[in-house]
């Protein structure tokens, strides 16, 4: 069993704190490792170490800066195995998939340092016919706080990380303690200058000591919304800012216009892969009723296609991330069932070891149940049947989350109406379809902060106006 250590100022380091937490696997219930619970003083010596290495860092050419960053993609993608066999150990996705999504964040950073590259980090923004010259400078806002969730360790920092350091900024990393390990071997291959990246472990007795930091300057969190609201508190009371990705219970309406078939083969993915641990996983279905007999019947035989499966290096579905999650996904069954929702498949506990859930199909559900208006986060595909396209607009806006969305329909007018949803990402006749350049911003409870492309180097610059005055 390894015993994890922090990582401050480029050294293993133990925490002032004895406690220690066990990380426990998904698949057997053993426990695989221990780190610490972390504490005040830990955070302190964290953030000090990020505060002394920022300044020599932010002064690198950014040339150099990109040049070692391009040097973490290269190491990542050597690692790229290993660290997909930590986080399948850790969480429970298997290998298969692990690989898939950090290759995906092995490409979103080799995009970031192309955005870094032509990011307007000094904008001449004089004003033709004006006496003088006006200069906005895009300065690093200095010490972030780094909190990230457990579904997808190693790509969430992928995904986060490089506009944060490209801009000249240094980082104090929190993993969630659900999944820490992959963090820990990300930060160890790490070939950067002590203090630009620290790595802090441990559950809320570091977590909030870093949001509550008065020299950490931006906090970066993505987890669930009651963390959320208290980094963001946090945030606010020491009037710094945050960004903020949480909770999703994301819509799906499927026209009466689609190929059954093939639309509930999508829907099944969007709504199984990864166990449906995912924040924009589909989680409520809305079907029109001229095509819903087909496209339930359809999803329950795309629904066997993701048998839960013991086999690491399969793509079958792995087990939830602990019996805490699990638990939490077989309530809202239950508590739909006992309110008179149907189970057409599975929302049966398995036998056997680890923290296995069966891909689920509900009908049946109404919007008062929690597995209509609360975050599941688990394979549970809810299906309601509607009577129109706006019918299902407006149940879509119902539960004040706004994160994704996906509509299925070939009506142009519909693909417009879709644009009245509120979420921070609408897709269209696909899921998880984006361009490089996309640019959103969570609605309600799902989140506050512009995230994506030049809106990640936004948050993690300030703008500096320099006026100089015509000379006479």
């Amino acid at each position: 069993m390894d015993h994890q250590c922090h990582v401050i100022d480029g050294v293993a380091v133990a925490s002032t704190d004895p406690q220690t937490l066990p990380v426990v696997s998904p698949w057997t219930e053993e426990v695989i490792a221990r780190i610490p619970v972390g504490s005040a003083e830990d955070v302190d010596a964290a953030v000090r170490s990020a505060v002394a290495a920022q300044r020599d860092w932010s002064l690198r050419a950014l040339d150099e800066r990109i040049h070692l960053l391009a040097g973490v993609a290269d190491t990542v993608e050597r690692h790229l195995a290993e660290l997909a066999r930590i986080e399948s150990d850790e969480m429970g996705k298997p290998v298969p998939l692990a690989e898939q999504f950090i290759e995906g964040g092995i490409a979103g950073w080799r995009q970031g340092l192309d955005l870094a590259r032509s990011y307007p980090f000094v904008a001449d923004v004089t004003v033709p016919g004006e006496p003088g010259q006006t200069v906005v400078e895009r300065r690093p806002v200095g010490v972030v706080g780094l909190i990230i969730p457990w579904n997808f360790t190693v790509a969430s920092i992928l995904g986060s990380l490089l506009p944060m350091l490209a801009a000249g900024n240094t980082v104090v990393l929190k993993p969630s303690e659900k999944s820490p390990l992959s963090a820990a071997r990300f930060v160890e291959l790490l070939d950067l200058p002590p203090g630009v990246v620290n790595l802090m472990l441990g559950d809320a007795r570091a977590g909030g000591p870093l949001a509550a930091h008065d020299d950490v300057a931006l906090l970066h969190f993505t987890g669930s919304v009651e963390v959320g609201r208290a980094v963001g508190i946090a945030a606010a009371s020491r009037l710094k800012r945050s960004v903020l990705e949480l909770g999703g219970n994301d819509p799906v309406i499927v026209d009466a216009d689609v190929d059954v078939a093939a639309t509930a083969e999508a829907v099944a993915m969007s709504s199984f892969v990864n166990s449906g641990q995912i924040c924009t996983s589909s989680e409520r279905i809305y079907v029109h009723r001229d095509v819903a007999e087909e496209f339930i019947a359809a999803l329950v035989t795309a629904a066997d296609s993701y048998e839960l499966t013991a086999d690491r290096d399969g793509t079958g579905l792995g087990p939830l991330v602990d019996a805490r999650q699990r638990a939490h996904v077989h309530a809202h069954v239950a508590e739909a069932v006992e309110r008179g929702a149907t189970v057409l498949r599975g929302g049966v506990l398995p036998d056997g070891p680890g923290f296995g859930y069966p891909a689920t199909v509900l009908i049946g559900a109404t919007a008062d149940m929690r597995v209509m208006r609360e975050e599941t986060f688990g394979p549970i595909a809810p299906v309601v049947v509607v009577d129109s396209f706006d019918e299902a607009v407006e149940l879509a806006n119902g539960t004040g989350f706004g994160l994704a969305a996906t509509v299925y329909t070939h009506d142009p007018v519909h693909q417009q109406r879709a644009g009245d949803i509120s979420a921070a990402v609408i897709w269209i006749n696909g899921w998880q379809q984006g361009g490089v350049n996309a640019v959103s911003e969570p609605w309600g409870l799902s989140g506050v902060g512009a995230a994506g492309a030049a809106a990640d180097f936004d948050a993690a610059t300030r703008p500096v106006s320099l006026l100089r005055a015509a000379t006479a």
